[in-house]
């Protein structure tokens, strides 16, 4: 479920947030959909307590336009419920008016405007992330993400005040390198496509533990959610998984560690990461992959020992996006972008020879 809109201007503040609820997204029939208004709320404004979306509810922030099965969309209308107990059915949509002394967590103006652009047209704008920066608003990174510089890039900038940049595909916060990003709705569309269809090309640089043997080779394993795991959002090579391909080889070795150039043909979840996992050689600095999941837990927690420092080697995971191949919408020319290993991976080669 999207909280915001698409495309809204991350600079301006929220004055509401409109949510449908959808039996899909709730992993149910739409006949067995009955959720109370306060639990659906608290399920999508995760920055405030049940309690706060409790008291929103009694105070009249909320407005239901509930679905019926003569109107399985609503009337159109909606009106203020004070009821945090009332039922709803899929399709009823809930609008929340933002009280001003309540905020939502509002993005802040960025730390800076400032981004490392590498290629850019009437149609695309490709821009170098650096490493732990967020890429979009979401959890607890709200603030100075990657799309809100650029946002207000465009924004300060009146040649592009015209400009609706979306990010066509995404990184890890750690993961550092290429992104592409569509400057118009029709650009954006177009490279959503090339995605969808394989028709873009992306290269990886990894750093991963041990001497890997060969030259270079393919590792098509099926990817799928690790059902074992503690960690929701960890993957594994499962039996049952979707299609994954990476091929792969070495670009230099540096003793106990090799640097090695990854090429996805498909885009699953944590894909090169889950990857290399499976054949013995994980990511340095990996929190999630190749250690102990206690070392993941930690983290999320901010109490990473010192141990575990020692043992990640990294103060993030060792993967830069570093090649992105595509087409341009308006000429048909294929535009080929490179970004250098990044800095902290460069030199923690240097340190290892």
């Amino acid at each position: 479920m999207r909280v915001f809109k698409k495309d809204r201007d991350l600079n301006a503040s929220v004055d509401s947030v409109e949510l449908t609820v959808d039996a899909s997204a709730l992993r149910v029939t739409a006949a067995e959909v009955h959720v109370r208004l306060d639990v659906f709320l608290a399920m999508h404004l995760t920055w405030r307590s049940r309690s706060a979306v409790q008291n929103l509810i009694r105070e009249g922030a909320v407005s239901v336009d509930a679905a019926t099965p003569d109107q399985p969309k609503g009337s159109g209308e909606a009106r203020v419920e004070r009821r945090p107990g009332r039922k709803l059915g899929h399709g009823s949509r809930v609008i929340i008016a933002v009280p001003e002394d309540q905020p939502v967590r509002r993005i802040e103006q960025p730390s800076t405007t400032e981004i490392s652009v590498l290629y850019e047209d009437d149609d695309a704008l490709v821009v170098d992330k650096p490493p732990l920066l967020a890429v979009h608003p979401s959890g607890r990174y709200l603030s100075d993400t990657l799309i809100q510089r650029v946002h207000a890039h465009f924004h300060y900038d009146r040649l592009h005040r015209d400009a609706r940049p979306r990010l066509c595909h995404r990184l890890d916060r750690e993961t550092s390198g290429l992104i592409l990003i569509g400057k118009t709705p029709e650009s954006h569309a177009e490279f959503m496509r090339q995605f969808e269809e394989r028709k873009t090309e992306k290269e990886y640089l990894a750093i991963v533990h041990g001497a890997v043997e060969g030259q270079g080779g393919t590792i098509d394993l099926p990817i799928g959610p690790a059902r074992t795991s503690s960690v929701g959002l960890k993957m594994a090579v499962v039996a049952d998984g979707q299609e994954a391909r990476t091929d792969w080889n070495v670009v230099s070795r540096h003793g106990r560690c090799t640097l090695v150039a990854c090429r996805p043909f498909t885009g699953r979840q944590h894909q090169i990461r889950v990857h290399l996992d499976a054949i013995g050689h994980p990511l340095v600095g990996d929190k999630l992959y190749g250690v102990d999941e206690g070392v993941f837990r930690r983290y999320a927690e901010d109490c990473l020992s010192a141990r575990d420092r020692e043992h990640l080697e990294l103060e993030r995971h060792a993967l830069h996006n570093h090649r992105l191949a595509f087409t341009s919408p308006s000429t048909g020319a294929r535009i080929r972008v490179e970004s250098p290993l990044a800095l902290d991976l460069k030199q923690y080669l240097e340190l290892r020879g």
